[in-house]
């Protein structure tokens, strides 16, 4: 009887161990979803980020979009110390209003991390360099993304030579990276041809960045000082995945 239980104890005690072992073993994916502390940007931490760094921040975190396994953030608390504390993001995005494409969930971002500004089409007018002058000189930010993305309804437009009451003129603005696009899989350059459409799109982006430090002299000095990058990129609507240029 007694090793009947000497038996039962050992089997017992080599099945906590084993319980014990694999938890202090955890897969890293695991441990990497953990809750990320209140506030993720302050300004120490802004001020010793680079423009390359505030970069990779973003691409780490559409890795981890892509790959299911964005942070967990206590948001209620972000709002509350971003609130009293103030914001000190990292970056400032340039996005379409696309429903797909909120940079903070593509970029696994958190309340106070990012500036964003979004209009169709994601291009530049004075109100936006001015909003990302701000962003640079004046709040900090070490990097300036314009994001694009595949399947762009503000670019069909601008294929079709869409007129719709105010949206006329905002496809006016389109319209340059549509013409300076070649024919892409075929002569049709029409929104039939979502090849020509992607193309497009990226050929916007790409002149956009052009477009930011030719247009603004503040964020031109920034990025010759070395203080600001601007760079493009394309988001997969399909995939979730943002590749940089």
């Amino acid at each position: 009887m007694i090793s009947n239980y000497s038996k039962k104890l050992t089997q017992f005690t080599l099945a906590l161990t084993t319980a014990i072992l694999l938890s202090a073993c955890a897969s890293p994916d695991v441990a990497s979803n953990k809750t990320q502390d209140v506030v993720t940007m302050n300004k120490t931490k802004q001020d010793q980020t680079s423009p390359d760094m505030a970069i990779k921040m973003l691409q780490e975190g559409n890795a981890r979009f892509t790959s299911g396994m964005m942070l967990k953030r206590d948001l209620n608390a972000q709002v509350k110390a971003t609130g009293h504390d103030g914001q000190f993001p990292f970056a400032s995005v340039v996005s379409c209003i696309d429903s797909r494409t909120e940079p903070t969930l593509v970029f696994d971002q958190g309340i106070g991390d990012i500036f964003n500004a979004s209009v169709a089409g994601n291009f530049v007018n004075e109100d936006i360099l001015g909003s990302l002058e701000y962003a640079s000189k004046v709040a900090g930010s070490k990097a300036i993304i314009i994001l694009g993305h595949t399947h762009c309804g503000a670019v069909k437009g601008a294929c079709d030579n869409a007129a719709l009451g105010n949206l006329t003129q905002l496809i006016a603005k389109i319209t340059p990276a549509v013409k300076a696009t070649p024919d892409t899989h075929g002569s049709d350059r029409s929104s039939a041809n979502h090849y020509f459409v992607d193309a497009a799109a990226e050929m916007n982006v790409k002149m956009t960045v052009k477009a930011v430090t030719e247009r603004s002299q503040v964020l031109k000095e920034m990025v010759d000082k070395g203080q600001i990058k601007v760079i493009g990129a394309m988001l997969d609507v399909e995939t979730g995945k943002v590749t940089f240029y």
